[in-house]
């Protein structure tokens, strides 16, 4: 039977079911009690909802460490997830390649592949996305487990519900219904989302996020995003674009953002709000965001200020997002973290001036995470819709 057969649903046939079976995805492994106490749900339902996990080995029951006692009869063994019961695909796009992960069911990495882009066209990526998941799907015959989902992260405005990108500025894309033409190529159930707020679902689950009510994790390069937990939810908004944090204006005197407005984050801290600014203070002609870099490492006051700039536009953004929603710890990632020397201060100034009262006590830490990070978050999404799903 090939990898792409669909046969099994998820046996959590209830919302709580889906919560207990996420607790031990995050926190396990845990006993029923340690289940029941994060999840405020009583004894019984944990049970009921644990049985059929077990029965199905999606949740596994180890002998104890230590001598606890059984209580009130109910077993005291903790369970955790069998990561290796079912695989997922993950693939982040972006303008330049596409990055695709196979994963179990824990999101742990098991292969890794980058593919390049030769065509922004809707139809040449699909193409390449169909060859790259039929490669994963391959790798993923020798596990011996089928896969049961992909995930596609994309940058921009994104509708996971209906699994159209709306507008992508890196691919061009408007209107795109990627999650049905994606399925149709290969056959898998598809999740499509914003890159960001993929990402911000995997660290919730598995990063720096696990056991946080509330977080921000902001990312910055190629653009500036930012993806939001508000009480235990990943927020995609009325309209699906919450959080967007480059869109944030900062200066109402700076340059003009390519989303038509002026000053905003994005247009003074992305990597080709970088580039243009290192041009226009040292007349070199930087090719991209690496020679600026390179410029700024090598001591060139001009392109100095243009970073430094930059780190307080970042900063003001963090700061309103403290403001505005008061999470736990915001989470600064992206490929834009190997200039964080050189905006690291300016961040940490304008966030504590622009942060109201105790807003500034946010902790505010940095995490790299490279592009086959970004393409687990896709897989991460992947398994929270498998998860949720409905039975067959």
């Amino acid at each position: 039977m090939r990898s792409t057969d669909r046969t099994e649903a998820f046996p959590a046939h209830t919302p709580a079911a889906a919560q207990i079976f996420t607790t031990v995805l995050s926190h396990g492994p845990l006993t029923r009690a340690e289940i029941a106490g994060r999840t405020r749900l009583s004894a019984a339902a944990v049970t009921k909802a644990v049985r059929p996990l077990i029965k199905a080995g999606y949740l596994r029951e180890d002998a104890a460490e230590d001598a606890r006692q059984v209580s009130l009869g109910r077993p005291a063994n903790p369970v955790r997830v069998d990561g290796g019961r079912a695989l997922f695909i993950g693939v982040k796009m972006t303008g330049d390649e596409l990055v695709a992960v196979l994963t179990d069911l824990c999101c742990r990495i098991r292969v890794a592949r980058h593919v390049p882009l030769t065509s922004h066209d809707p139809q040449a990526v699909l193409s390449s996305t169909g060859a790259l998941v039929q490669e994963l799907l391959t790798e993923a015959d020798g596990f011996g487990v089928r896969v049961r989902g992909l995930g596609i992260s994309v940058s921009g405005d994104v509708d996971r519900a209906d699994g159209v990108v709306r507008y992508s500025p890196f691919l061009k894309w408007r209107d795109v219904p990627l999650a049905e033409l994606a399925a149709m190529t290969t056959g898998l159930p598809v999740t499509v989302d914003n890159d960001v707020r993929a990402l911000t679902v995997a660290e919730q689950w598995f990063g720096a996020g696990v056991g946080l009510a509330g977080f921000a994790l902001v990312t910055v390069g190629a653009g500036i995003g930012c993806g939001l937990v508000v009480h235990g939810q990943v927020v995609s908004g009325a309209y699906g674009v919450a959080g967007e944090i480059g869109h944030v204006a900062v200066d109402p005197a700076g340059p003009v953002c390519h989303c038509g407005n002026r000053g905003c984050v994005e247009a003074v801290a992305s990597d080709s709000a970088i580039v243009g600014g290192v041009r226009e203070v040292t007349g070199v002609h930087v090719a991209d965001a690496a020679e600026a870099l390179r410029l700024a490492h090598d001591g060139h006051p001009g392109a100095r200020a243009v970073y430094a700039r930059a780190g307080e536009a970042i900063g003001r953004g963090i700061a309103t997002v403290a403001n505005l929603l008061g999470p736990e710890r915001v989470i600064i990632s992206g490929e834009g973290l190997a200039a964080y020397d050189l905006f690291a201060e300016q961040i940490r100034d304008a966030f504590a001036a622009a942060a109201f009262g105790s807003a500034a006590r946010c902790d505010v830490r940095t995490r790299p995470l490279p592009f086959e990070e970004w393409a687990r978050g896709a897989a991460a999404t992947a398994i929270q819709s498998f998860i949720a799903s409905d039975p067959d």
